[in-house]
């Protein structure tokens, strides 16, 4: 079995663990495949800086900070701290010591020659993750925000340092319209059983991914069942401020509102099956009824038996569309 994963952030890293833990326990010959978002990465004192892949390469490797739930466990900030005395870094946006080496050998392999995918690659090997991670492009396509006061402003300041405060209008991938999925991505989906759509933020973490031009088509084109699973549980986010992000684009924050927001590939979509809550039992109706078969059960990931029976319940899903 040949499971691909489109997301990023800490809901995906979360989901492709739980996925990866119920195919060690159930299935012999298994395959996971990451495409990452990398259109909230930016450059941040001479360094680039890849948030969501991070989040997943740091839950994969078990050095992910749970309490604060992004970084590395058992971090120090000494670096950080001097690099405010000197002015030399945003005051409100704080890397780890050991986060910082991986910017840096990043940064030194891109500066190499080094493509994302080989940026990829090279850090993944260092642990047994599980899965291989890729990123949607290896083009640079970082996100700004043009907010409702009229500013245009780089994802991470509007995200860190604004909490999305300011009402954002749209949201703006520079240089995608040039970008290509990469070819591991390509590959990945030509090769996948099953496709399954993270729970992270549907504007910013996997809208990106899909309006890179060509991604959509390839999702579709493997033929594969592409499974949903809602980042909204009970009207409200799971993690961060997707809601403001679901607004700018005119998206209520609601499990069938997401759902039809990327739409059922019977009418033009992408999706197959989608996933709800079990707290939004009124979302099933009004899926299907949009020709997405829809089910509701536990999405909330508080451990590893918790994470693995929800990719059960998404793999359940996919077997019966298949």
């Amino acid at each position: 079995m040949r499971c691909v994963v489109i997301g990023g952030g800490v809901g995906c890293a979360r989901y492709v663990r739980g996925l990866r833990e119920h195919l060690r326990r159930s299935v012999t010959d298994a395959a996971i495949d990451v495409v990452v978002n990398t259109a909230d990465d930016w450059w941040v004192s001479g360094l680039r800086i890849s948030p969501d892949h991070d989040s997943i390469l740091y839950t994969l490797a078990g050095q992910n900070d749970d309490e604060r739930g992004w970084g590395r466990r058992g971090e120090s900030d000494r670096v950080s701290g001097e690099l405010r005395e000197w002015d030399a870094t945003p005051a409100w946006f704080t890397l780890g010591d050991l986060d910082l080496a991986t910017h840096i050998a990043r940064t030194s392999w891109l500066r190499e020659g080094a493509s994302v995918s080989d940026v990829f690659a090279r850090l993944g090997s260092r642990w047994d993750l599980g899965a291989t991670l890729h990123p949607a492009t290896d083009a640079e396509i970082d996100t700004h925000v043009a907010t409702e006061d009229g500013r245009r402003m780089h994802f991470q300041e509007w995200w860190v340092r604004e909490r999305a405060g300011i009402p954002a209008v749209r949201f703006e991938q520079d240089g995608i319209g040039a970008a290509r999925p990469s070819a591991g991505a390509l590959e990945a989906l030509a090769r996948a059983d099953v496709v399954l759509l993270a729970p992270s933020n549907p504007v910013v973490s996997i809208g990106p991914v899909l309006a890179v031009p060509g991604m959509r088509e390839a999702v579709l084109a493997s033929g594969a069942p592409v499974i949903g699973v809602s980042p909204i549980i009970g009207g409200s986010v799971v993690r961060g401020m997707a809601d403001a992000c679901l607004a700018a684009i005119g998206v209520e924050t609601d499990a069938a509102a997401v759902a039809l927001h990327y739409g059922a590939r019977t009418a033009g979509g992408l999706l197959d099956g989608w996933l709800v809550g079990e707290e939004d039992p009124g979302a099933v109706a009004k899926v299907a009824a949009a020709g997405i078969a829809c089910r509701a059960v536990p999405l909330w990931m508080r451990d590893a038996d918790t994470s693995a029976a929800l990719a059960v319940d998404a793999l359940s899903l996919a077997s019966e569309l298949a």
